[in-house]
């Protein structure tokens, strides 16, 4: 286990400089002066623009800059950003919020998509099974920030049950809507691969021996069957936690949510590369710490699967 967990670290050092590296000319490919924009719809006073272009490296080759950049990256620091903060301030002021949001889609998804999948295999071909096939095909076909609107109008508008857009982001009542929205998607995937894979196990051989043996239906299920079932639902979740936290950023925009999606979206428009490429990296490294996470799942879910 120890070695398979090296290699799995050390994997994840050449997929991090790729992704950065990526992001960082990507972001800085965008058209436009970021120094200039400061100034607005006024002319910049060339002396004033040259100073800030040399302070914040903008005078140096692109190479330049992406080696700057990393080597600031690599001791933890993720620079700064045009209006003189640190970056690593703006991601620990918004990232609580963001991780609230996501965690709370995170386990609606769960005990919704796993809940209606569990069922919806057990009864296949039944009207339960029928019923949550069109409701998760209605989720996957509905765009995110459509289904924001549709909830907004009915809950918020006609009801009045909610605030349309979220007054204060560290209330966890207030983020209740905007979970259900950014977590729709997943939870109607994880449904649909939960109901697959349960169906397709049910009638697997140690399934069948567990019911000859004359072991109680909820320990057959729980206990086989929906333990074995997990993995392909685990691999997804694994992966979607870091999805989740990105994007947040429609989610955030539609409910005026004040996390990282809300923040990296004012970045991309103001094009404050170090902000954006802070943001993202970050990111990068909540994905490869979820896809470690599942690997090692994998384990405590099947105990024939052994890591070399």
């Amino acid at each position: 286990m120890g070695r398979f967990v090296a290699r799995r670290l050390l994997q994840m050092i050449p997929v991090f400089l790729g992704t950065t590296a990526l992001i960082f000319f990507m972001v800085h490919a965008l058209p436009g002066d970021p120094v200039a924009a400061m100034w607005g719809d006024k002319a910049p006073d060339p002396v004033q623009l040259a100073a800030l272009r040399h302070q914040y490296g903008f005078d140096k080759p692109l190479i330049g800059q992406y080696l700057d950049y990393m080597g600031k990256l690599l001791t933890g620091d993720f620079g700064k950003a045009l209006d003189g903060r640190p970056v690593i301030d703006k991601i620990t002021e918004a990232l609580p919020v963001t991780v609230r949001l996501a965690l709370f889609a995170f386990a609606i998804e769960i005990v919704l998509g796993i809940g209606i999948g569990l069922f919806a295999g057990l009864r296949r071909g039944k009207a339960f099974d029928k019923g949550a096939l069109v409701l998760t095909l209605l989720l996957i076909s509905i765009p995110v920030p459509v289904l924001g609107f549709i909830f907004q109008t009915i809950f918020a508008t006609n009801l009045k049950w909610v605030t349309p857009t979220v007054q204060d982001s560290n209330d966890m009542t207030q983020l209740v809507l905007p979970a259900v929205v950014l977590g729709s998607l997943s939870l109607a995937y994880v449904a649909r691969l939960t109901r697959t894979s349960i169906a397709e196990n049910i009638k697997a051989d140690y399934v069948r021996t567990a019911v000859a043996k004359g072991l109680p239906r909820r320990k057959v299920i729980g206990t086989h069957l929906l333990r074995n079932s997990m993995i392909p639902v685990i691999t997804f979740l694994g992966t979607d936690l870091g999805a989740l936290m990105g994007g947040a950023i429609v989610t955030e925009g539609i409910f005026n949510v004040k996390g990282v999606g809300n923040a990296l979206f004012h970045a991309i428009n103001l094009k404050e590369g170090a902000t954006v490429s802070g943001f993202v990296a970050f990111l990068v490294l909540v994905y490869l710490a979820a896809g470690l996470i599942v690997d090692l799942l994998y384990a405590v879910l099947d105990p024939r699967i052994r890591y070399a």
